[in-house]
């Protein structure tokens, strides 16, 4: 019993509040440019709402940004190390809706879309929780065509960063690195797909998102675009 206690004390206040405090003070170290904000906010401004997909490798540096686009909400599995991010969510607050496409992924999408019907904004991550990297899964296309919203592609992109031996070799920008955030083209879909073309969404939104992260992360590299985009050029 007491064991129980200790563990649901870890986990639903102690890590949460102890990794949440880490990721504000590394997040307030960064050097961060908007690239094509427009996308988003020519949406927002009319009026609209959508959902910002995002690969699990790089979500980050959003994590605190995106504190500032609230209500906004973002699905997340019913596992014990959910059970963590879903209250590390819910104390920034963000909206957490528990689900997955293994598990309880009907009752999130239904419950996704009441909380669009009240305004909230949606947040993504089309691979997790547990890939395979860079797959987007179906619960990103059933939300969109659901509830008639479109889907604007996240990138984020660390000038200098740690890279972990994890599933999708997650990416953490090093304290006062250069980090963009860029906002792609907003995808729109038809309620009702043809067959086939449900899959060929998925595709296509994955090949949107693994040429912008390509083209973002090439940044780096040209001195020209870092001039554009900082104010002066750094090679690394």
């Amino acid at each position: 019993m007491m064991k129980k206690i200790f563990r649901h004390l870890l986990y639903y206040y102690l890590f949460p509040y102890a990794g949440l405090f880490l990721v504000r003070l590394l997040s307030a170290t960064y050097r961060i440019k908007i690239v094509d904000l427009d996308h988003e906010q020519n949406i927002l401004k009319a009026g609209g709402q959508l959902v910002y997909a995002s690969w699990h490798q790089r979500f980050f540096p959003g994590i605190t940004f995106f504190s500032t686009r609230k209500p906004i909400a973002i699905m997340i599995s019913q596992s014990r190390d959910g059970e963590m991010a879903a209250r590390a969510v819910h104390i920034m607050g963000w909206r957490a809706v528990r689900g997955s496409s293994s598990r309880g992924g009907g009752q999130a999408l239904e419950t996704i879309k009441k909380l669009i019907e009240q305004g909230y904004k949606i947040g993504h991550i089309v691979d997790g929780p547990q890939g395979p990297f860079g797959r987007v899964k179906p619960g990103l296309i059933r939300i969109a065509q659901s509830a008639d919203l479109p889907i604007v592609p996240t990138i984020t992109s660390g000038q200098n960063r740690w890279v972990f031996n994890s599933w999708d070799r997650f990416m953490v920008p090093k304290p006062f690195s250069r980090v963009i955030i860029r906002f792609g083209s907003p995808i729109y879909m038809h309620r009702d797909m043809l067959p086939g073309e449900f899959e060929q969404m998925q595709a296509h939104v994955a090949q949107v998102l693994k040429q912008l992260y390509e083209d973002t992360d090439a940044v780096w590299q040209d001195g020209t675009r870092m001039k554009e985009i900082f104010g002066f050029s750094f090679r690394c």
